[in-house]
């Protein structure tokens, strides 16, 4: 029996999902773990358990092409109708050549979706994702495709994941004979906030639900990270330790004492700044362990921001004109 958690509508559409998602590639990822499908498990159990139930993979995640599904699939096994699932496809640099089609074709969507079906291990696919944008293929082929799924019952709802503003406004304008898509996700936190430029007002104006990945930036957001260092083990100072060292220290100091002030912390103040946010459908943040499933679960309701701190903390972190972010 999972525990209490709000859900929310993914933009206009009839979709539900968990104000907290679990992003799940970090299952079957070398040297995690969630590596094994023990690990997955514990954490996918976990998640059910604290109300966390929406569940964001995709064929690439893992170790080897498939792996995150592949062990998913295992782990769900008698417990499918408890989640809701999502996938992507079609990433531009990692998914593999399909012979006959482009990497959003209708060729290469209807291989990739069968194969993840046959991974997940499930009948059908909650919300399925375009992963990038695919310049050889026409986006009325791709919606074209995803229609048929929809209408086979493959597929519940559609979204993507990387796409511009402009790209979400033409998807929009050519879908009108066929499927929509529901949700947007890109990356979006208080360190990287470029997807307040043209992302967001065009989810906003297009009615989508939006999901932000990467919304802790690597746990520099949960407070677990100081100017002097943070978890030895942890992936930033293991592998993206310039994450760290270029992180601005000055307001992210401020930030602390903004939420020592208010005896919460930081990650509550982040899950709290995200949910303030109509637009914002979930929080999908990945986890290694129940314990950061738990702590990100309860972080959803221990603070809801006035308008004015939703101001105060938008203001420690205003959007610059370089959006990149390491």
């Amino acid at each position: 029996m999972s525990s209490s958690l709000p859900q929310r509508r993914v933009g206009a559409s009839g979709l539900l999902v968990s104000a907290v998602g679990l992003g799940c590639n970090n299952f079957g990822r070398k040297g995690t773990r969630t590596e094994t499908l023990e690990g997955t498990r514990a954490v996918l159990e976990t998640a059910i358990e604290s109300g966390v139930t929406f569940l964001d993979t995709a064929d690439i995640y893992g170790k080897q092409f498939g792996v995150s599904e592949t062990l998913m699939g295992e782990a769900l096994e008698g417990r499918r109708d408890e989640v809701v699932l999502a996938t992507k496809f079609g990433h531009s640099d990692f998914a593999p050549e399909v012979p006959g089609g482009a990497k959003a074709s209708r060729t290469a969507v209807r291989r990739s979706v069968e194969a993840s079906l046959r991974r997940l291990r499930t009948e059908w696919i909650d919300l399925y994702q375009v992963h990038t944008p695919d310049p050889h293929t026409p986006i009325d082929e791709t919606l074209d495709v995803l229609t048929d799924l929809v209408r086979e019952g493959k597929v519940r709802y559609v979204g993507h994941s990387n796409f511009t503003g402009w790209q979400i406004a033409e998807a929009e304008l050519r879908a009108a004979r066929g499927v929509h898509f529901v949700s947007a996700q890109n990356q979006y936190s208080l360190l990287v906030r470029a997807a307040e430029r043209d992302v967001l007002p065009a989810v906003e104006h297009f009615g989508l639900g939006f999901f932000p990945f990467f919304p802790l930036h690597n746990g520099l957001l949960t407070g677990k990270f100081t100017r002097e260092g943070g978890p030895e083990s942890s992936r930033i100072m293991t592998t993206r330790a310039h994450l760290w060292r270029d992180a601005p220290w000055d307001a992210l100091d401020a930030y602390r004492a903004f939420c020592e002030e208010r005896g919460i912390t930081m990650l509550e103040a982040t899950f709290g700044w995200f949910l303030a946010r109509p637009s914002v459908s979930s929080v999908i943040a990945g986890a290694t362990s129940p314990e950061q499933v738990r702590a990100n679960a309860a972080a959803a309701t221990a603070w809801q921001p006035s308008v004015d701190e939703v101001a105060a903390i938008d203001a420690l972190f205003p959007l610059i004109a370089d959006p990149a972010a390491g």
